[in-house]
């Protein structure tokens, strides 16, 4: 994949293996599900959800999919992401071993409700000033 190369997720999927372009739809879609008011872009060369900030990052590597959901989108979902390789805001999952949509899904959910309490703090804090 020529990764400088595209400008929009879709552009990013296209451009990706035929054989991971169906996996990238489906997370794609379980991660807008989760974010009804996020938005697309490419950040970091990356499929990334918006809103109120990055929401979350994903990316197709040769063995695994990377997802970005912050270091607390980690640390609050370690239990269970015990099988999976993960580093401070980055989980790796397998493609051997399929996806776990059902807990990329409450991860997004539980990030959404981070980056809401975030910005609602934010424009108290400007009222207050």
């Amino acid at each position: 994949m020529d990764k400088a190369g595209f400008e929009t997720i879709d552009e990013y999927i296209a451009q990706s293996r035929p054989e991971l372009q169906a996996i990238l739809r489906k997370l794609r879609k379980t991660i807008a599900a989760a974010a009804p008011g996020a938005s697309e872009k490419i950040a970091y060369q990356m499929p990334t959800f918006f809103l109120h900030g990055n929401l979350v990052h994903f990316a197709a590597f040769r063995h695994h999919i990377g997802f970005y959901p912050a270091p607390s989108g980690v640390t609050s979902f370690e239990s269970e992401l015990t099988p999976y390789k993960r580093a401070k805001g980055s989980i790796q999952f397998p493609l051997d071993r399929g996806i776990p949509y059902d807990l990329v899904r409450r991860i997004v959910e539980f990030r959404v409700g981070e980056n809401l309490a975030k910005e609602a703090a934010r424009k108290a804090g400007k009222r207050k000033a």
